[in-house]
């Protein structure tokens, strides 16, 4: 039987429907019918952000770490527009998020009213889809494909444009099951045909490897447990992108680490000499292939991705397989193991004794100091101190970023988040709220530099409000780490706006807001100041001053191929490896 109610109920009642329990946003006057609703009842929790992006990248961390869609609510104008930097960020990573935002009434539209902005058209580039609903009728129908859309085929984020007068005016609730977008139907089962060509692949395979990517993680737990099934039954190498830490556990002997700019050694010259290449849910970024002429120049290549337009877009698939990785990977595995479990196992042993061979390199190691802080030190000993621990990791981004993936370690997904495509400084904070939210009763880090953190430090303050534990670990080098790295290596030394001056005492920033700020500044201070961090049952920002010149190494400079990595200042010989790469 439909309910008729106005357009604010309508929208509590579908979020309720699709399970949502926590809301992020930010009221305005265009949204207000939406606020009265949520003050009128108990159901799903708002939480008051400082900011709207920062309600975009709290809706990204509660997406990234549970799984589910994220929700954020924003009003008409500036709000809509402050979240355009989430939805973004969430478009490149693949990350549900659901924007609801409110719009000025419909007869106004086009009249350059207060706080009016062509929401619809700016954030279409940023969006998976969207909708300007301009009757209250079509509200529920809009929201449950929303959620649909969101989290169907590649995930990535939506927004719902709802004028006041839309909010405030009677409409018929339609139930979830009869709002589906017929329409919209993405492959989710790849070719059996394609898949087999992939298996005949994988068994005469000599120099194998298996590539993965954040597409692991979004398909959910069935995929990470077939990844890691069919890796330990062919014996192959494996290493992932930035955004599929944790698909494969750091502490298994199969895996090779990071791969791309600042990914291992051996990992990197693995993928450069393979003869079969078997990615599974990564798209071939740019950070990944280095220079596309040289990327693994003799392998063959296998991809599987559910977004068919990732296949063949940058590099030639020599099988291409449009589906989603759980299902493919199941495919997979059971052709491989009813075709006899076939692989090249001698090959594949002597592949193994040249990626030893390369991981004896040690890439990550770095020359330790006794009076500064090292920023690698640092993660060290803070992966000391958490790695028994229920922890979730967000970052920043810079080379504390690149270093937090190189120096922690992930055993299980959904524990890593950080903003692998747009790269958004600030993205961490507030990702943190989120992933907190979600997971009150775990540790959550956000791995900072002092420069990202400011742009959105606000949003401590609604970790204060809402009592949530969140640690920012800063790596205060005083500087644009990342920029100056390049600016000292690839243009002339010239440091070009590249310093952080006058920073705060983030120490006394972090008593303003209500928090406890804790700081080391000398190696021998450290482990005592992380358990200090981790004791306290409340907010904290840890402000670690670290070597201000630090390079992240290994790197691929821009330009290059995998075989042309920069190991690192600690490699004084300038010697030439026999894969070719210099070591300076």
């Amino acid at each position: 039987m439909s309910q008729t109610m106005t357009g604010a109920e309508i929208v509590l009642k579908a979020l309720k429907d699709q399970g949502v329990e926590v809301i992020f946003g930010y009221p305005g006057g265009a949204v207000l019918p939406i606020y009265d609703e949520i003050f009128k009842q108990n159901a799903i929790q708002h939480v008051l952000v400082r900011h709207e992006q920062g309600a975009a990248h709290a809706a990204e961390g509660y997406a990234r770490s549970t799984g589910k869609p994220g929700v954020l609510l924003v009003t008409s104008g500036p709000g809509a527009t402050n979240a355009v930097t989430g939805l973004q960020d969430a478009l490149m990573d693949s990350i549900p998020i659901i924007c609801i935002s409110g719009q000025v009434g419909s007869f106004l539209i086009g009249t350059d009213a207060f706080q009016e902005a062509d929401t619809v058209g700016i954030t279409r580039p940023c969006t998976k889809h969207n909708w300007l609903v301009k009757d209250a009728n079509d509200l529920a129908k809009a929201m449950h494909q929303a959620f649909q859309v969101a989290t169907t085929g590649r995930p990535g984020p939506v927004l719902v444009d709802i004028p006041k007068n839309v909010q405030m005016s009677p409409g018929v609730y339609v139930p979830a099951r009869e709002s589906r977008r017929k329409s919209y139907n993405p492959q989710t089962r790849g070719d059996l045909s394609d898949i087999k060509k992939a298996v005949e692949l994988i068994e005469r395979a000599e120099r194998p490897i298996f590539y993965t990517g954040g597409g692991v993680i979004n398909s959910g737990p069935n995929a990470t447990r077939l990844l890691r099934e069919f890796a330990r039954a062919t014996g192959f190498p494996v290493t992932s992108t930035l955004m599929g830490l944790g698909a494969y556990p750091a502490s298994d002997k199969q895996w090779l680490g990071m791969l791309g700019m600042h990914g291992s050694y051996e990992a990197n010259l693995a993928m450069h000499g393979c003869d079969v290449m078997i990615n599974i849910g990564a798209r071939f970024d740019d950070r990944i292939t280095g220079r596309l002429d040289a990327f693994s120049p003799g392998s063959k290549k296998i991809h599987i991705d559910i977004d068919p337009s990732s296949i063949n877009k940058t590099v030639r698939a020599d099988v291409g397989i449009v589906g989603d990785c759980a299902v493919a990977l199941e495919d997979m595995l059971r052709i491989w193991k009813s075709g006899g479990s076939k692989s090249q196992k001698n090959a594949v042993k002597d592949w193994w004794r040249q990626i030893e061979s390369w991981r004896a390199v040690d890439c990550f190691r770095y020359a330790p100091s006794e009076t500064t802080i090292k920023p690698q030190y640092a993660l060290q000993r803070l992966q000391a101190a958490i790695e028994k621990k229920d922890f979730y990791i967000t970052t920043e981004v810079g080379q504390h970023q690149m270093w937090a993936a190189q120096f922690l370690k992930f055993e299980e997904p959904n524990r890593w988040m950080t903003s692998g495509g747009l790269g958004t400084m600030g993205y961490g904070v507030p990702a943190a709220v989120g992933v907190q939210m979600a997971h009150p009763k775990s540790l959550v880090i956000d791995v900072a530099g002092e420069a990202s953190f400011l742009m959105t430090m606000q949003e401590m303050s609604t970790a204060v409000q809402y009592r949530l534990p969140i640690k920012i670990f800063i790596l205060n080098n005083e500087r644009l780490g990342m920029v100056r790295q390049w600016q000292q290596l690839l243009h002339g030394e010239r440091y070009s706006s590249s310093y952080s001056e006058a920073l705060p005492d983030f120490v006394k920033l972090a008593e303003a807001f209500g928090c406890k700020g804790v700081r080391a500044e000398k190696p021998e201070e450290l482990d005592g100041a992380i358990a200090e961090m981790l004791a306290y049952d409340g907010p904290v920002i840890f402000d670690c001053l670290v070597e201000r010149h630090e390079n992240c190494f290994p790197m691929i400079p821009s330009g290059k191929a995998h075989n042309e990595m920069l190991l690192g200042e600690a490699d004084t010989e300038g010697a030439i490896d026999a894969a070719g790469a210099m070591l300076v």
